[in-house]
């Protein structure tokens, strides 16, 4: 299994206009081979801003990387640059790769 992350650093002001962004927008993730699950975190408030972390779960780290190249992608972003900066910074994506799996028993 592979996670990606990206985190980013939200003021206070403009958390509910980015949770917005993020439940309205299509990303077709769904389609994509190797899709497992996708979840937006939503960290505390500290000193005015808040942490969040998108977290999408594939197969493998190349079929993230496919989901990266492909037209949905594109699609899902498109948006990225018409709009105002919601964010501090950029983006700090995280990948990992699991090294270990105990499944919830059956």
């Amino acid at each position: 299994m592979y996670l990606a992350m990206n985190r980013f650093t939200v003021p206070l002001e403009n958390a509910a206009e980015f949770e917005e962004m993020w439940l309205s927008r299509d990303s077709a993730l769904q389609e994509m081979p190797g899709f497992l699950a996708f979840h937006m975190l939503k960290g505390d408030e500290t000193d005015g801003t808040i942490l969040y972390a998108s977290h999408t779960a594939w197969e493998t780290e190349e079929d993230f990387r496919n989901w990266t190249r492909s037209e949905a992608f594109r699609t899902a972003h498109a948006r990225a640059g018409t709009r105002r900066k919601l964010h501090a910074g950029a983006p700090r994506f995280e990948g990992f790769r699991a090294i270990q799996h105990i499944p919830q028993p059956a």
